[in-house]
């Protein structure tokens, strides 16, 4: 009798995510896990995460206030922190979902679940601190009259966009340090490195026409302009954000593709 042999085929991706979703709760488990340990033996504790936003203000407020004199038609403190707020969790979301297997080996050893669930955890920590920032955003557009506008409710896309953006990254990263552990040490150059190329602390304006089509390609920096875009009704280019966050997109969902289909080698990597 001739002997058949079943072997387990690829999961899609909508199958995959749906087992994601039976696990989701985990997502939550592992992200006050991480905070717990992340602030368990620092004696200011969750104080860093707004110690953190406030220091690079300090900072730039200083040196493009002090120094290059931009005049803007808003106080530049909230003009920057609008930045600072949607850098930090993009940076956030790239530096810790894209070490996210690496760093929690032990734990995908001894327990079966979609590894997944690893980097999204990561959007929930960085969203706390997110949350923090905003609240922190508030208390200084009071504190310099700013007026608030309706376009805040749109709050909760722009949020979703930062998501994407640091994903659409992140995701990528996760799969493939598992393999090549170079990119532990190239990950904090690249968000060093990139804050120059982000309209952070600067307004576009800043940037000659003719490198302007570099924006197309730059999630982040059309992120930081819907914020700014919401918070201090300054003008966007939606056609340049629609390309942008399009592109970012298509980088998450190859990415997500990618994670799926080398998920079963994390093992023998780790």
């Amino acid at each position: 009798m001739e002997k058949k042999v079943i072997v387990a085929g690829q999961k899609s991706l909508p199958e995959y995510l749906k087992e994601v979703w039976k696990f989701r709760s985990l997502i939550i488990t592992f992200a006050f896990r991480d905070l717990r340990v992340q602030y368990a033996q620092t004696f200011l504790g969750l104080l860093w995460s707004v110690i953190q936003p406030l220091t690079g203000l300090l900072i730039f407020n200083f040196f493009f206030q002090k120094v290059i004199h931009i005049n803007l038609n808003v106080p530049y403190a909230v003009f920057a922190f609008t930045g600072i707020m949607g850098w930090f969790y993009f940076t956030q979301l790239v530096a810790q979902a894209g070490t996210a297997l690496t760093a929690n080996h032990e734990l995908i050893r001894k327990i079966h679940f979609p590894r997944l669930i690893l980097p999204l955890s990561k959007v929930m920590i960085g969203l706390a601190e997110f949350l923090i920032s905003f609240a922190l955003l508030v208390i200084l557009m009071l504190f310099t009259n700013c007026s608030f506008s309706y376009k805040l409710f749109f709050l909760p896309l722009v949020i979703t966009a930062n998501i994407i953006s640091g994903l659409c990254i992140g995701i990528w990263l996760c799969a493939l340090t598992i393999r090549f552990r170079d990119l532990h040490h190239i990950i904090p150059f690249l968000v060093g490195f990139g804050i120059w190329l982000t309209p952070v602390f600067y307004p576009t304006t800043f940037v000659p026409q003719n490198l302007n089509w570099i924006y197309f390609f730059h999630p982040v920096a059309n992120v930081i302009s819907l914020y700014r875009w919401i918070i201090l009704d300054s003008p966007v280019n939606f056609l340049q954000v629609g390309v942008s966050l399009f592109f970012a997109l298509v980088l998450l969902i190859s990415g997500l593709i990618f994670f799926v289909r080398n998920e079963k080698f994390v093992s023998d990597y780790l």
